[in-house]
């Protein structure tokens, strides 16, 4: 029998020994993905409470979108957005409560209202953002990002895509280490579709196994992606045949937790890539 990969997310602690879904939830008026349709906290609630009964292990609430171009959201409104959310969703499911954000005065006051992860793009780089996460007592995802969300799909380059992303993923996991966070609260992302071209994603797909290979529990976000928009030639809403095939890719690879947006899909379809891996 395997040994458990356990993730300490504040009070709960989650057995990501095989891949779980992280289920999306964006609280915002323009994310490409979904054109605001959870945007209320009414609608935002009660989309969170759907993803979670369809097996969704977190539920990332983010009030502010990353896509390429889109414009800035100050602390206050960001801060509005997600914690009634966040303090609902802890109460109505028994997820792990995740917020996306990079911004420390969110990550404390969504600790606060019971959110078990923080899920940074820029990987605790903003002033203060790593002192406020570690101080949480959440899980931490860190992403890898080049460049800014604004400009980050303007002229990606890499001499070495993989190497360069592993190489920038472990300096902020020691980084983390050296301010006091346990190892079984880190998680890794290699940010797919963050200042990355098609063939770097693709590239970065094909060679995900390395990333695992580091030893830090993985993430995958692929999902509705617009390198699936480029290789099938369908809109976000159109792309799940996509994405799940992206899901299982990365699961078979040895990612742990899968960041979608059509959960019970994704959840069915990890459920086949545990079978599998369960026979190996």
């Amino acid at each position: 029998m395997s040994t458990p990969v356990l993730l300490r997310c504040a009070d709960k602690t989650v057995d990501l020994s095989r891949p779980l879904v992280m289920g999306v939830l964006n609280v915002t008026p323009d994310s490409f993905s979904d054109g605001g349709r959870f945007f209320g906290v009414a609608a935002a609630v009660e989309h969170g409470v759907r993803m979670a009964a369809e097996g969704a292990a977190f539920i990332d609430v983010g009030g502010e979108s990353t896509r390429p171009g889109a414009a800035a959201v100050d602390v206050d409104e960001e801060a509005r957005r997600v914690l009634p959310v966040i303090g609902r969703l802890r109460v109505l499911t028994q997820a792990v409560i995740s917020v996306d954000t990079s911004k420390p005065q969110v990550m404390r006051a969504a600790a606060a209202a019971g959110a078990g992860l923080i899920n940074d793009v820029r990987a605790l780089q903003a002033p203060e953002a790593l002192a406020a996460a570690a101080q949480s007592g959440c899980a931490l995802c860190l992403m890898h990002m080049q460049g800014d969300p604004r400009t980050m799909q303007q002229a990606p380059h890499y001499d070495d895509v993989v190497g360069e992303i592993r190489r920038f993923l472990a300096g902020r996991v020691r980084a983390c280490r050296s301010a006091g966070v346990a190892a079984e609260r880190i998680v890794i992302d290699p940010g797919f579709g963050f200042g990355k071209t098609l063939e770097h994603n693709l590239q970065l797909l094909r060679r995900l196994s390395e990333v695992v290979a580091d030893g830090v529990p993985v993430l995958a976000g692929l999902s509705r992606k617009s390198m699936l928009g480029t290789l099938t030639d369908r809109p976000a809403g159109e792309r799940l045949a996509g994405s799940v095939a992206l899901a299982v890719i990365a699961a078979l690879a040895g990612a742990r937790i899968i960041r979608a947006h059509d959960v019970a899909a994704t959840v069915d379809a990890l459920k086949v890539v545990s079978a599998l891996k369960r026979g190996g």
